[in-house]
């Protein structure tokens, strides 16, 4: 009876150590997920490969442990980690993924924030497609008071109306959302708002203003090592100095953007920072390094082009697959319709992709065109300095012979000095030696010398008319 006892009594003990211990663990790994997620979001500007390396951590611990709140977490921040990454395709199907899971446990905030990271993807594609993603999370996010998401879309929502151009809404959107981002204190955040009233003010032609934002988003964004960030910003500074003449801080701003695009792999970043290289080099006339340059750009942007357009368009039919594989879920009557419209706009996008090609060989031609204008204007210069040079030659040929004239009538005047004027002045030496040893009556002496003294000023004014005219050559 003893036995038994102990052996229940064991028994409850075990039972209740485990029931107490599971939780505890469960509690553990729920707190990592968190925590991962916490840091993939954290490194999203920073160093987009960490973002998709978090995030597959968590995502492997969340289905693991059955943390479902977790998995869906995960896939929203892998998504961020490929949109960064600029692989927008992948992007959206981790979005996808995140939406199905939260709409399966009826999270209407997690559902928010997954349709703002869609609308972030169709700003490159349909921009009112966009602002449909961005109203239905505004939506969700004022009934729950979700200020930190609001103001995310009013961000967003600036950027989308700074694309369209219409720079009061823009600046209207970026204020509101610098108001709610500078009262939760998150200063990433604050920053993009920064960096976007900036270029609101350049596009405005305001460069005081723009500056004024840009440079102090600038300094934030490299105190937070917020690296996309920099690459971004320096690129409207660099244009913004460019635009001002101010070439030196253009240079500057631009190998610093330059430097850091390529430390996040950013290929567009990368791309835009050659164009914008050549730019300036055209405005600085400085032809040889724009030269240099537009070739760079020439055979990197046929390929470029074309894979924008097939991202694009492989963007767009993924989730025309997923809407029609969702609608034939819930509507089966309808499939007939929704395959209808897929080819009807499969049929749009292909001859969006036609209209493309076709604007990518224009772009061929204008850049043969502006290769040609500078091969045009090198050839000229280099025309201009043979003619500087033939003209410096005869130049040199006409000063070699008036010097040769000069020196010539130098000649003359010495043997003229040598033979013309020592006769009369020897003449007066004669005649001074006869009147101091009073050979010669003093007044016949005084008319002689007058005689020699007027020979010798005909001479000299004879000389130097000889050596003032240029048509006279000789004595």
């Amino acid at each position: 009876m003893k036995k038994a006892c102990a052996i229940l009594l064991f028994i409850l003990v075990t039972h209740t150590v485990y029931a107490t211990d599971a939780p505890d663990v469960a509690s553990k790994d729920t707190t990592e997920v968190i925590s991962l997620n916490k840091s993939a979001y954290n490194s999203r500007t920073t160093n987009a490969k960490e973002t998709i390396d978090y995030a597959e951590r968590a995502l492997a611990l969340a289905n693991k442990i059955g943390y479902r709140r977790g998995v869906a977490e995960a896939y929203r921040m892998k998504g961020i980690g490929e949109y960064y990454s600029n692989h927008l395709d992948t992007a959206l199907n981790r979005y996808f993924d995140a939406l199905a899971e939260y709409n399966s446990l009826k999270d209407e905030r997690g559902a928010a924030k997954v349709y703002n990271n869609i609308g972030n993807l169709y700003q490159m594609v349909d921009y009112e497609k966009a602002l449909s993603y961005f109203n239905q999370s505004l939506d969700i996010a004022q009934k729950f008071r979700d200020s930190s998401l609001i103001a995310s879309l009013y961000l967003n929502m600036g950027n989308i109306y700074n694309r369209k151009n219409m720079n009061v809404s823009a600046l209207n959107s970026y204020t509101k959302s610098y108001q709610l981002f500078e009262k939760l204190k998150n200063m990433p955040s604050l920053i993009f708002c920064l960096q976007d009233i900036g270029v609101i003010y350049y596009n405005q032609r305001d460069f005081g203003k723009a500056k004024e934002y840009l440079i102090k988003a600038h300094d934030k964004a490299k105190e937070l090592d917020l690296n996309s960030s920099v690459a971004a910003i320096n690129l409207t500074l660099t244009d913004l100095y460019v635009s001002e003449g101010n070439y030196a801080e253009a240079e500057k701003y631009l190998e610093e953007g330059r430097n850091y695009s390529q430390l996040i792999h950013n290929e567009k970043d990368i791309y835009d920072y050659k164009h914008t290289a050549y730019e300036m080099e055209i405005k600085r006339k400085n032809y040889k390094a724009a030269l240099d340059n537009l070739i760079n750009i020439y055979q990197e942007d046929s390929t470029s082009y074309r894979t924008n357009a097939s991202i694009k368009f492989n963007f767009l039919q993924q989730e025309q697959s997923r809407l029609l594989a969702a609608v034939t879920q819930q509507k089966k009557d309808e499939l007939t319709r929704v395959i209808f419209w897929s080819i009807t706009i499969t049929a749009g996008l292909l001859v969006v992709v036609i209209v493309l090609l076709v604007a990518n060989v224009k772009r061929k031609a204008t850049t043969n065109l502006q290769l040609q204008e500078l091969n045009s204007e090198i050839s000229r210069q280099k025309d201009n300095l043979d003619r500087i040079n033939h003209h410096l030659e005869e130049i040199i040929d006409e000063r070699t012979k008036d010097l040769q004239v000069k020196n010539k009538k130098l000649s003359e005047y010495s043997s003229y000095l040598s033979h013309q004027i020592r006769g009369p002045i020897a003449t007066l030496k004669g005649l001074m030696n006869l009147e101091k040893e009073g050979l010669v009556d003093q007044l016949e002496c005084i008319n002689m010398m007058d005689k020699c003294v007027s020979e010798i000023d005909e001479k000299i004014i004879e000389m130097s008319d000889m050596l003032h005219d240029p048509g006279k050559t000789t004595l």
